[in-house]
């Protein structure tokens, strides 16, 4: 199952599960649409392509929660 991170690691933008925008590679590193399109669809930490990642409907949050785990580490 999907981790479904709530954010960007590029830029810190908010991707929640249930909303569409979230792009990922292989390892789930988490990526929002402009910062997908600026790193050409690779990602930068394994090399590998980046994706649209799925949603996860809100009504599935109780028993499949989404990750609250932020990788955005700032300046």
């Amino acid at each position: 199952m999907l981790e479904m991170r709530p954010d960007c690691e590029r830029c810190g933008t908010e991707l929640p599960a249930e909303a569409p925008g979230a792009f990922i590679c292989g390892f789930e590193c988490t990526f929002c649409a402009p910062c997908a399109e600026a790193l050409d669809d690779r990602c930068p930490n394994c090399g590998g392509e980046i994706v649209d990642r799925p949603t996860r409907a809100k009504q599935h949050h109780d028993e499949a929660p989404p990750s609250t785990q932020r990788r955005y580490k700032g300046q």
